[in-house]
C-alpha cells in the first residue's frame, strides 16, 4: 500500500488503541480468593498488580475487561498458564516460589521473572484476541516472525517458521499467537530485547505509542565470516553507515542444469574506515561484502534430487566480494553483473538488521524450485524493506528477479548499457574464459597451435602441450603460462572431487592412509558445518549477539579457524598420494610445464632486457601473467 496510506493506518490503530477508548476503559485484574489465605491473596494480588505496571498503558486501555485470576494445580505438565474467556489460570507453584523468594529479590530472580512471565504472556493473548489487538494477524509483524511468503503459493505463507536458532523459548514457534505472546514476555520484562530483535522492538513500540529511548546495543551488526584468512577476525562488526548502496548480484548462467538461471545475490558497497559516504566508496572492493543464500552441502555431490527434496540445509553466507568474484569468474567461468539497487538509507539499515537474523536465526531448507537462492534473496527484500513488501517482486529464477526489479524502478540496470564502462566501475566482472581465449589467441599467432580455442587447448594432456611450451617469445610464453595456471586450478577442482568421492563415497578405500584422510575430511567437513551454521557457536542466549557473547564467539570461531586450517594443510599433504594415478601423473606433468615456462621467461627476460607487461590485454580480477620466482 502507499507508504502515506500505510501512516494513516498506523495512526488509526494509535487512535484506536488509545484516543477513541473511553477514559474509564482499562483491563482490570481480581484473584478468586476462594480457598486462599490472605497471604496467598496478597502476594497473589502483588504478581498481578507488577505485571500490570509493566505493560503499555495502550495495552492497559485497549482491554476493556475484568478478569478473574485463579492459581490451579491441574493444569497440564509444562503449562504456567492459560486464558480461557475472562479467566486466567495460573500454576500455583509459580505463586508458591513467588511467596518463598528472598527478601529483595529483583527482576534476575528466577521466581520473580517465571511468575510475571507467564502473567504478561497470557494477557498478550487476552490483547491479541481483543478486537484492538489481532498482533497475529498483521501480515508485518508476520513477516518480522518468519512466518515468510511463498511466491508459489499466491502469496500465502509457510506453515513452518524456520527461524529456529537462538529462540527465546521455542514455544514461539507453534503459531504466530504463541510468537505474540512469548515476545511481548520478552518486550515487557527483558532489557535487552531492543538489542538482541531491534525491528521487532521499534514494531511493538509503534504499535503501542511509546517513546523509546536508546539502547545500550553492542556497535555494529554481527555476522561470522566463514572463511576469514588467518591475522584477520571470523566475526565482522558491520555498521550500517558504512554501507553507501546494495546491489543485486546476479552471477550469469551456464549450461549445468543447477546453475542454468544463475544465482542471484546482494552485494553491500561498504566504505572503507574513515571515507565519507559516498560514490568512491564504490573503490573500496577490498571492504565490500556478499549475502549469499546457499546450500550447504556436507556429502558427496550435488544431488539434484536431493535438491527438490529439500534435503539440504539454505543459509545465508556473509562473503568478501573478491572471493565471490573469484569463485564465479575463474572457477566457474561464469560472468557477475552488479545493479544497483534505489533504496534509501533507513531501507539499507533495516536490510542489514534483517540478514543479521536471518544470518543467526534462520536455518531454512533448499528446495530447486520454489525455496532457491531467487527466492530467499526475494523474501530478504520483502521481510527487510516494508516498502519492498508491496511489490510484486516474487520470483523463483534470479533472471525473473532481477527483471521484476527492474519494472518495479527498484534496480538501475542502466549501469550496464556501456559495457567497458561497467567493467571498469565494477558492475560487471567478466568471466576468465573471455581472457583466457585473449592469451590463447596470442600464443596462436605467434606459435601457430593447432586446436582452435582455449578450450580445445587445455583439454590436451598436458603432456602434449610441453613441446610448444620451449617455442614461444616473451609475450607468447607470459600468455601460455597464465593459460597453464588455469589448467592447475581447473585440474586441482577435479582431484579436490575425486578425493571427496574416493573419502566418502559408497565404496571408499580405508588403504594407503585412506583411514586417516577420511577421517581428516569428515572433521573437516563438520568444522565447515559450524561456519556455515553460526548459532552452534552460541549455545546460550538468543536474538542478535551482545557484547560478552561475541567476545565469546570470537575467541571460539578463531579457535575453530585455526582447526580448520590445519586439517586443510593435514588433508592436502595426504591427498596427492591417496590419487588415482592418471590424476597425480596429470598434476605432476602440469606443474612441470608451469616450471618449464618459468625458466623459460626468466632466460627471454635476461636476453631481451624486460617484457612488458601492459601489452598483454588484463582483466579485473586476474593477476598479470609472471614468472614463478
Amino acid at each position: 500500500m502507499p507508504r502515506i496510506r500505510q501512516r494513516a493506518l498506523h495512526w488509526w490503530a494509535a487512535c484506536l488503541f488509545g484516543c477513541a477508548l473511553p477514559s474509564q476503559a482499562a483491563l482490570r485484574l481480581y484473584v478468586q480468593d476462594d480457598a486462599s489465605s490472605p497471604a496467598r491473596a496478597e502476594a497473589a494480588q502483588q504478581i498481578l498488580d507488577d505485571a500490570l505496571r509493566r505493560l503499555p498503558p495502550v495495552w492497559v486501555a485497549a482491554v476493556d475487561r475484568r478478569i478473574r485470576v485463579e492459581w490451579r494445580d491441574d493444569l497440564p505438565a509444562g503449562v504456567h498458564g492459560r486464558a480461557r474467556g475472562s479467566k486466567l489460570f495460573f500454576r500455583r507453584t509459580l505463586l508458591d516460589d513467588w511467596m518463598a523468594r528472598p527478601a529483595g529479590a529483583g527482576d534476575n530472580d528466577p521466581a520473580t521473572r517465571a511468575a510475571l512471565a507467564a502473567v504478561v504472556h497470557e494477557l498478550a493473548h487476552v490483547l491479541d484476541r481483543s478486537p484492538h489487538g489481532r498482533l497475529s494477524h498483521d501480515p508485518r509483524l508476520l513477516d518480522l516472525a518468519g512466518w515468510q511468503v511463498s511466491p508459489l503459493r499466491l502469496g500465502l505463507r509457510t506453515s513452518r517458521n524456520a527461524f529456529t536458532d537462538r529462540s527465546p523459548d521455542r514455544y514461539e514457534l507453534d503459531s504466530p499467537a504463541e510468537f505474540v505472546a512469548v515476545n511481548l514476555e520478552y518486550f515487557v520484562l527483558d532489557p535487552a530485547y531492543a538489542c538482541r530483535r531491534p525491528a521487532l522492538h521499534r514494531y511493538f513500540v509503534e504499535r503501542f505509542g511509546m517513546p523509546s529511548p536508546p539502547a545500550d546495543c553492542a556497535p555494529g551488526l554481527p555476522y561470522l565470516q566463514p572463511d576469514a584468512e588467518a591475522g584477520q577476525a571470523p566475526l565482522l562488526e558491520l555498521d550500517p553507515a558504512r554501507v553507501y548502496a546494495v546491489d543485486y548480484l546476479l552471477a550469469e548462467g551456464n549450461d549445468q542444469a543447477m546453475s542454468r538461471w544463475g544465482h542471484g545475490m546482494l552485494r553491500l558497497v561498504v566504505c572503507a574506515p574513515g571515507r565519507p559516504r559516498g560514490p568512491d566508496c564504490r573503490l573500496d572492493l577490498q571492504y565490500h561484502r556478499v549475502l549469499s543464500f546457499r546450500a550447504f552441502v556436507d556429502d558427496v555431490q550435488v544431488s539434484s534430487w536431493r535438491g527438490l527434496t529439500g534435503s539440504y540445509p539454505s543459509r545465508l553466507f556473509v562473503l568478501p566480494l573478491q572471493q565471490v568474484v573469484d569463485e564465479y569468474t575463474k572457477v566457474q567461468l561464469r560472468g557477475l553483473q552488479s545493479i544497483p539497487l534505489r533504496l534509501r538509507d533507513d531501507e539499507i539499515a533495516m536490510l542489514l538488521e534483517r540478514a543479521a537474523r536471518v544470518h543467526w536465526s534462520y536455518d531454512g531448507r533448499y528446495y530447486f524450485l520454489s525455496n532457491n537462492c531467487a527466492v530467499e534473496t526475494y523474501k530478504l527484500l520483502h521481510d527487510g524493506i516494508p516498502r519492498l513488501a508491496e511489490e510484486r517482486l516474487s520470483s523463483i529464477t534470479p533472471n525473473g528477479l532481477l527483471q521484476r526489479l527492474e519494472r518495479a524502478g527498484i534496480a538501475d540496470a542502466t549501469v550496464l548499457d556501456n559495457r567497458q564502462e561497467a567493467l571498469r566501475l565494477g558492475y560487471r566482472f567478466a568471466p576468465a574464459n573471455a581472457h583466457y581465449q585473449e592469451m590463447f589467441d596470442v600464443a596462436r599467432s605467434a606459435l601457430q597451435l593447432p586446436p582452435a580455442s582455449v578450450e580445445d587447448w587445455l583439454d590436451l594432456p598436458p603432456e602434449d602441450r610441453a613441446p610448444w611450451l620451449e617455442r614461444g617469445d616473451l609475450r607468447a610464453s607470459a600468455a601460455l603460462l597464465l593459460l597453464e595456471q588455469a589448467a592447475q586450478r581447473r585440474e586441482e577442482l577435479r582431484a579436490r572431487d575425486a578425493l571427496k568421492r574416493l573419502l566418502l563415497g559408497h565404496r571408499a578405500s580405508a588403504g594407503h592412509g585412506g583411514v586417516d584422510a577420511r577421517a581428516r575430511l569428515q572433521a573437516m567437513l563438520a568444522l565447515e558445518g559450524l561456519f556455515s551454521h553460526p548459532a552452534m557457536l552460541l549455545p546460550t542466549g538468543y536474538g542478535l549477539p551482545q557484547r560478552a557473547e561475541r567476545e565469546a564467539l570470537a575467541a571460539e570461531a578463531t579457535r575453530q579457524a585455526t582447526r580448520l586450517r590445519e586439517q586443510d594443510q593435514h588433508l592436502r599433504s595426504d591427498a596427492r598420494a591417496l590419487l588415482p594415478q592418471q590424476q597425480r601423473a596429470r598434476l605432476a606433468a602440469i606443474e612441470g610445464n608451469i616450471d618449464l615456462l618459468g625458466r623459460r621467461l626468466r632466460h627471454l627476460h635476461r636476453d631481451s632486457g624486460g617484457l612488458d607487461l601492459d601489452r598483454i590485454p588484463a582483466a579485473p580480477g586476474l593477476p598479470e601473467p609472471r614468472a614463478p620466482d
